[in-house]
């Protein structure tokens, strides 16, 4: 039987609960990743599923420095409403911003009060503890290329997914 080790090509699909065990992400199409090669896939999820077989369902419970990381308050931003384009004066509109090194963050509009707008550079998860649900769907023998870039390759474009 056929288990994830270093080196192996990896499906999983998986859920991710908050911590009140609501669904906020999920993906049912299996996302592939090479086990120990920088796939950028989460540590604890790789180190979660290593020995493990297709067919295995495997909870992981992550602490905030793990998953989503802790809140920055530095990326949290109230600016008066009227300052604001008016196809962003809604919450949940995405922003993005970019800064003098030409590095771009998305900002969500969290907030509308008083004429206020609050925007946040946080992931919507960050500062909570979630539980991932991972299920293994399928392993074989990844390719040096493959482990080169730690993600499959695709078979009609020849290139990484």
């Amino acid at each position: 039987m056929v288990t994830v080790t270093k080196n192996k090509l990896v499906y999983i699909t998986y859920s991710i609960l908050d911590s009140r065990g609501m669904v906020v992400e999920q993906h049912d199409i299996p996302v592939g990743y090479v086990q120990g090669a920088n796939s950028g896939i989460l540590p604890a999820i790789e180190s979660a599923v290593t020995g493990r077989k297709v067919g295995d369902r495997v909870e992981i419970a992550l602490s905030p420095e793990e998953g989503y990381g802790l809140r920055d308050e530095s990326l949290v931003f109230v600016d008066d409403i009227e300052n604001v384009p008016p196809e962003f004066r809604r919450v949940g509109a995405e922003v993005m911003f970019e800064n003098e090194s030409g590095e771009t963050k998305v900002f969500y509009v969290t907030s509308i009060e008083d004429g206020k707008l609050t925007l946040d550079g946080n992931p919507s998860l960050a500062g909570q503890s979630v539980t991932c649900l991972v299920n293994v769907m399928d392993i074989r023998e990844a390719t040096p290329e493959e482990i080169r870039n730690g993600r499959p390759l695709d078979v009609k474009t020849g290139t990484v997914h």
